[in-house]
């Protein structure tokens, strides 16, 4: 009996320890603004029913109600309501120092937005990477925000992990190590517009805890698409699903010159996890030719992150077939094409702009199939952007920073018919090969690559 009452108050212990340890801090008192302050922009916050109530206003920039304090891990809960017109957000990790952009409001952000889009619950990186999670690769979080009405927001974010969920559907699930810590903040988006003067966004209820989180944390709904930006690493997650790296982001290993059995002899250094393409265009001897995985492959999801220098010019090539009878270095496939659009004149070449950034080189014009319009989202020069390629029984697909922006069947008689009318056409069966090697093409132009991973499909 004694051991039984020993065993029950210790679990009675343990259990109010964990409860007390995981207690919900308050940010927001229902009263007034003690430990927040306004930064950047000029739109009113009021409050009403308990609530905090961003005012949109003309002739103002983004304006951020900020925490005076900074959270690093943490598990962030409200209650949010906007007005059907107006775009906004929740900051979280971010930054406002006075030596940085004077001060601009930047870091991560988790969207409020009742457009028809459906990216509510997306992570975006305000004023530094542009979208991280847009809810184009997550078509269930698209449907979890309700429009005019109450909405719950659950954010975890621990270590560089940030997944958010709306009214208990998963939106976002991203890993970044950009920020650990920095201010949490609500967002009034800018506005041009007459109409949407007045427009109003509202949070309440709004908790943190920042303590023993594995006991608040959600694993609630069903698994969605991972991102990851850890730069040549793999999550647990990514390894489980079959992911590996083709670059270690030291050596050369797995990779060789295309239509030879060696590395590239120049043109190619590998510094900081950083595989760079040097620009030989001024000084012939830097030149180092286009470099192949020594693997081929068939049915794949390919992923890497580039970064272009000004003027930029380079693709990865897939399917690509060595031949005896070309010259080593070079490599023919049907072709990402990896360009800077606003300066490079290749850009305007070729038909309806089939080769710009993420167009099937000189065949497909690339789109934005996710959001149904021209817009790229693409990242300038000195800034990296996210390419992903999956190729699947025939149908490819290429995404540019998670929107899809080309697919076709390389097998279909459309495709055919454009290779026929292109530069490929006097190349046999181009295009048509079982499996062929990954090439990542030098064009004279100085351009970075790392976190290069696939995973073989099924």
């Amino acid at each position: 009996m004694k051991y039984l009452l020993f065993f029950f108050l210790l679990f009675i212990s343990v259990l109010s320890a964990t409860d007390s340890s995981a207690q919900w801090k308050d940010l927001f008192n229902g009263k007034d603004l003690k430990g927040w302050v306004k930064r950047n922009g000029n739109a009113e916050y009021r409050i009403l029913n308990n609530a905090i109530v961003g005012v949109s206003q003309l002739n103002t920039p983004n304006t951020f109600l900020c925490t005076e304090a900074l959270y690093g891990d943490f598990v962030l809960e409200m209650e949010v309501n906007v007005e059907p017109g107006l775009n906004s957000g929740i900051q979280i990790r971010s930054i406002s120092d006075p030596n940085i952009m004077k001060g601009r409001v930047h870091g991560y952000q988790v969207e409020i937005d009742p457009g028809n889009r459906g990216w509510s619950g997306g992570v975006y990186d305000e004023a530094r990477s542009g979208w991280l999670y847009p809810l184009s690769i997550n078509p269930l979080g698209q449907k979890a925000f309700r429009s005019g009405q109450w909405n719950q927001y659950h954010i975890e974010a621990v270590g560089p992990h940030i997944k958010t969920w709306i009214n208990g559907v998963p939106c976002a699930d991203v890993w970044d190590a950009q920020t650990a810590r920095g201010l949490i903040a609500l967002q009034v988006h800018q506005i041009k517009r007459e109409e949407q003067n007045g427009l109003t966004v509202q949070w309440r209820n709004i908790r943190i805890a920042t303590e023993n989180l594995s006991a608040v944390q959600w694993q609630k709904g069903p698994a969605i698409r991972e991102v990851s930006y850890l730069p040549n690493q793999l999550t647990e997650r990514e390894k489980r699903h079959g992911w590996r790296l083709l670059w270690d982001g030291k050596t050369a290993q797995g990779w060789k010159l295309a239509n030879a059995d060696h590395f590239a002899d120049a043109g190619w250094v590998m510094q900081d996890g950083i595989l760079k393409l040097m620009g030989s265009k001024k000084d012939s001897v830097r030149k180092g030719g286009d470099i192949e995985t020594v693997e081929t492959f068939s049915d794949f999801e390919l992923e890497l992150d580039f970064r272009l220098t000004t003027g930029g010019n380079s693709g990865i090539k897939y399917f690509v077939v060595d031949d005896p009878a070309k010259k080593p270095g070079t490599g023919l496939g049907p072709e990402f094409q990896i360009l800077d659009d606003t300066v490079h004149p290749d850009a305007k070449a070729g038909v309806n702009g089939n080769r710009t950034t993420a167009s099937l080189y000189d065949l497909i014009t690339s789109e934005n199939l996710s959001e149904g319009n021209t817009e790229k989202r693409i990242s300038p020069p000195g800034k990296w952007n996210k390419l992903r390629i999956v190729s699947r029984n025939g149908h490819v697909e290429h995404w540019l920073n998670n929107l899809k922006m080309v697919e076709y069947d390389r097998f279909s008689q459309i495709f055919k018919n454009l290779v026929a009318k292109s530069k490929y056409s006097t190349y046999p069966n181009f295009a048509q090969a079982p499996a062929g090697h990954i090439l990542i093409q030098d064009h004279g132009d100085e351009v970075h690559f790392r976190s290069i991973k696939i995973r073989e499909l099924e």
